[in-house]
């Protein structure tokens, strides 16, 4: 064990870190809502049960909260500089999730009702809306003289964001194979937009709101980007193969919805006799549940389709550390970013 790696505090503490410093601001965010929405709201974080009760449980890991936070650090700043921006993301994030469960027909989401599920479409619509909404009004309102370019860095994010869920949707009525398929690439790029680019904005306006220059807010949201595409390509993965007491979704939950993810569409690109059969068990008129789901799964992972999207994670996680190392930080910080960054890929176990 190296010197460096001695003096790192462990990804679970540097996450609680980030969320205590967060979490009151947070809250208070939450509280000027209409009380409708605040109660929706804190649902939707994980903080009360339906009617406003409290719960104990999974509240999500905050890593958004915490790029935003490292983000200022890593730029010579204070933690607390990234609070506004922190508050901001965390509520654009929720903001989509609650959206998304409702496109995608999704019930549960942390091995809880769905928003959408527990109170009904119309209340989770308004529920995001008015998370959006306050992501804005937050850091519009944030003291310093980075709020006005940390808003900027958030309005380009939301219109990424959008366009990634477009992509996402579209994709759902193209063909799986012939001219008009889905490729590993487009969807690699529907991933930067819909994922990749609010973990980069999350680290970018930490370091906004701490003052840092454009070169080093450039290098932290690329590197955010590239650990969205890993993340979008883990949870590909344990969309087929993950274990459901991890996901909070049925075995091979992905493949019966027949979601155009990475491994299949890389498992369909291969040049492979899996390839072909898995073709045509994804175009044959019989549902894609049960034992043709477990088939779909061995033929995707005979096809290469598994390996090919642990290597896009690993090519990804590697380009995000690239992105840190050439740009100057403060020693710390980059070090609590080079433990985070592979903690939240290892979610597979």
């Amino acid at each position: 064990m190296t010197p460096s790696t001695t003096r790192r505090t462990s990804a679970p503490r540097v996450l609680d870190r980030c969320r205590e410093l967060v979490r009151p601001a947070l809250v208070e965010s939450v509280r000027r809502l209409h009380p409708w929405h605040a109660e929706t709201a804190a649902f939707s974080l994980g903080w009360s049960g339906v009617g406003g009760d409290p719960v104990s449980g999974s509240q999500g890991k905050g890593v958004r909260q915490a790029l935003a936070v490292l983000g200022a650090e890593a730029a010579g700043g204070s933690g607390a500089d990234a609070v506004p921006g922190a508050v901001a993301v965390e509520l654009i994030h929720t903001f989509s999730l609650i959206h998304d469960d409702i496109m995608d027909g999704d019930e549960t989401r942390r091995r809880r009702p769905a928003l959408w599920k527990a109170y009904g479409t119309g209340p989770a619509v308004l529920a995001g809306d008015a998370l959006f909404a306050l992501a804005v009004s937050t850091l519009a309102e944030s003291p310093g003289p980075g709020g006005p370019a940390a808003v900027r860095q958030l309005a380009g994010t939301l219109g990424e964001l959008v366009h990634g869920q477009a992509q996402d949707l579209l994709f759902e009525s193209r063909p799986w194979t012939g001219p008009d398929a889905v490729l590993p690439q487009e969807y690699r790029a529907m991933a930067t937009h819909k994922t990749g680019s609010l973990l980069g904005c999350a680290a970018a306006v930490g370091a906004v709101l701490a003052g840092a220059p454009p070169s080093t807010t450039e290098a932290l949201d690329r590197a955010g980007r590239h650990l969205g595409v890993a993340f979008q390509a883990v949870d590909d993965l344990l969309g087929i193969w993950g274990d459901p007491q991890v996901t909070g979704k049925p075995v091979h939950s992905d493949l019966r919805r027949l979601k155009k993810t990475y491994p299949v569409l890389a498992a369909l690109a291969a040049d492979h006799p899996a390839a072909r059969s898995l073709e045509a068990l994804l175009t044959s008129a019989d549902p894609l549940d049960g034992p043709a789901a477990r088939r779909a799964a061995e033929l995707i992972d005979a096809a290469g389709g598994r390996r090919a999207t642990a290597a896009e994670a690993q090519e990804h996680l590697t380009a995000a550390h690239d992105c840190l190392d050439r740009v100057e930080l403060a020693e710390e910080a980059r070090g609590d970013l080079l433990t985070l960054i592979p903690y939240l890929l290892d979610r597979t176990g």
